[in-house]
């Protein structure tokens, strides 16, 4: 299974602008079996003046855009997350798109920030814990500030996730915390973890870049650097299984109450 992470590098340009640079970005990528687009890349994260502006329902144009694009080259994509926009309210929403161009899930961030960022009071709280079935094993959906809370990638586990897809726009200047929790959450889920994060910066805040992949051991496997790139990987999903029956943490759990 070959991985893609598209580290788009924000700017000042319009939603238009940006879909059709991310587009050619996913063409050059189009020889990997699934590709990941970064958190709010759309609009930028930081720009929540732009939320409401840019929000758009599931079935809106930049969907579509991926939705086609998808099934033009064959490939799966997770599209990332985009301001969605449903009658209850506006959602940090990314969805996982296969390769004939169906949105086979969609993860409404749960962990909404709230410090020093407007994401709290704008957009209103997923509920639900997404793991869906893919060709290669089963995969669960975060996004960004879902690292923190190991609950969230715990009860991932519990639904049969194999490997964690991650989109985020975390910021530079809590690089360190990304490295750590990228790693943290494979080592103790036993499970690959797949991140695509931005570069460049929104609003006067400067993203980590990063992106990496990490094996069931919390090795990295590879990391990009702090400006826009593609990271591509080739993984063996079976690395999962031989890992947790070699190593026996997630059969050793006690129920603490």
């Amino acid at each position: 299974m070959k991985v893609t992470s598209i580290q788009l590098g924000r700017r000042e340009i319009s939603k238009a602008e940006v879909t059709a640079h991310v587009l050619v970005l996913v063409d050059q990528a189009s020889s990997s079996d699934l590709i990941l687009l970064p958190e709010m890349w759309p609009s930028g994260f930081f720009r929540f003046d732009r939320y409401p502006v840019d929000a758009e329902p599931i079935d809106g144009p930049v969907v579509q855009a991926f939705r086609e694009k998808a099934a033009a080259i064959g490939r799966h994509i997770l599209m990332g997350s985009f301001v969605e926009r449903r009658t209850e309210g506006l959602y940090n929403t990314s969805l996982l798109i296969d390769s004939v161009g169906n949105v086979t899930a969609a993860y409404r961030k749960i962990h909404l920030f709230g410090y020093q960022s407007s994401e709290r009071d704008l957009l209103t709280r997923g509920t639900e814990v997404v793991v869906t079935d893919t060709p290669w094993g089963r995969a669960g959906l975060a996004t960004c500030y879902d690292l923190r809370f190991p609950e969230q990638f715990r009860k991932m586990v519990d639904l049969g996730a194999e490997f964690f897809l991650v989109v985020s726009a975390w910021p530079a200047v809590r690089l360190e915390p990304w490295i750590l929790f990228n790693r943290a959450r494979a080592l103790e889920n036993l499970a690959f973890l797949i991140s695509c994060n931005c570069a460049g910066s929104d609003a006067g805040s400067l993203y980590a870049g990063h992106s990496m992949v990490v094996d069931p051991l919390g090795n990295i496997l590879t990391q990009a650097g702090d400006q826009e790139c593609v990271v591509s990987m080739e993984i063996d999903i079976d690395q999962v299984a031989f890992v947790r029956k070699e190593f026996s943490a997630l059969h050793d759990r006690v129920d603490l109450g």
